[in-house]
């Protein structure tokens, strides 16, 4: 199902009436078209009947409440997952843009159930209004949409602008809340400095060579590094607005002191901030050793680099960075 058919069903009637819908689902987040009393009863039923709002999905949470995972199934059996992350006063949702994963690489546990489609627009909103609904029952709101679940946003492109587009206007969240992560598609990331919205950009650089990010990531084969940092620059160029690089940390593998000269060369100068990620073990890596974490920050921040550090979350119920996959067996 698309954004569409929700524009469809309200083809005959007047224009106030699909206003008053699209509070209902995205300012007042019901859950069934019974709770839009506005509508008249047949109004209703159709809506049910050709728009329903319920979703299939089944929660696990952390231990410490911080973290929820969803596992969605969508109308043609298809599942997805979504993650709620809480930190501090930020609700970040980590939301999903296909089934599965085309790209294959080589440390993430989505890229092993290889790709079996694009999620629609509204596929993509589902899994927002699934835990704006559930922090709305606590008094919270989300806070920030990050599109770098299962698949590659730039895969999908035109559903993930639509559904961002959507968000934007009618759930009310601002702009510069929205980041997609792409794993280095540059006619993607060229297109993304022609919206007019201010959507933030994250690469997924994780090695700071051809050599290695080819063995770790296979569309580097396809996309070299220099292509990609090419395009990198043009859009800092073009929109002044500062890209994140997110590096996980795998030990032996990319977290050596080479490795850190070599990311500080190709990031030195730029408008960009280095995001350190534990590694979640999903495959035959370990992750980085806390020590070595931190030397290589060091050497970093000692270049003269803007660097942070992710918090590990969901590790326990495998909702950490690579760890979106779903279980065929249940």
């Amino acid at each position: 199902m698309k954004y569409e058919n929700l524009v469809d069903a309200f083809k005959n009637e007047p224009t106030y009436r699909l206003k008053q819908a699209q509070k209902a689902i995205f300012v007042q987040l019901i859950e069934n078209w019974d709770e839009a009393t506005t509508f008249s009863k047949p109004l209703r039923q159709l809506l049910k009947k050709d728009f329903p709002l319920a979703i299939n999905a089944e929660i696990s949470h952390s231990e410490n409440g911080q973290t929820q995972k969803a596992l969605l199934t969508l109308d043609d059996g298809s599942r997805i997952e979504s993650v709620l992350m809480r930190h501090q006063k930020r609700n970040t949702v980590c939301i999903s843009t296909q089934v599965g994963c085309p790209l294959g690489c080589k440390f993430c546990a989505t890229g092993k159930m290889g790709f079996t489609r694009n999620l629609t627009d509204w596929e993509i909103i589902l899994q927002a209004l699934l835990f704006g609904r559930n922090l709305k029952e606590e008094g919270a709101k989300i806070t920030n949409l990050v599109l770098m679940g299962m698949g590659e946003p730039f895969l999908n492109y035109d559903s993930t602008i639509s559904a961002i587009n959507l968000l934007h206007t009618q759930m009310g969240l601002g702009a510069r809340r929205f980041s997609i992560s792409t794993a280095g598609i540059p006619e993607g990331i060229r297109k993304l400095a022609e919206q007019p919205l201010e959507i933030n950009l994250a690469l997924s650089l994780h090695a700071p060579n051809d050599e290695l990010r080819s063995k770790l990531m296979p569309i580097n084969d396809r996309y070299s590094l220099t292509e990609v940092i090419a395009a990198v620059n043009d859009y800092l160029a073009k929109t002044r607005r500062k890209v994140m690089f997110e590096y996980l940390m795998i030990d032996g593998v990319n977290d050596q002191p080479e490795h850190a000269q070599q990311l500080i060369r190709i990031a030195r100068g730029k408008l960009v901030n280095i995001n350190l990620i534990p590694y979640n073990p999903t495959g035959p890596f370990k992750p980085s050793s806390k020590t070595q974490l931190v030397k290589f920050r060091n050497l970093l921040e000692k270049a003269g680099l803007s660097v942070t550090q992710r918090f590990e979350f969901g590790q326990k119920i495998n909702a950490a960075c690579g760890q979106l996959a779903i279980d065929k067996s249940n």
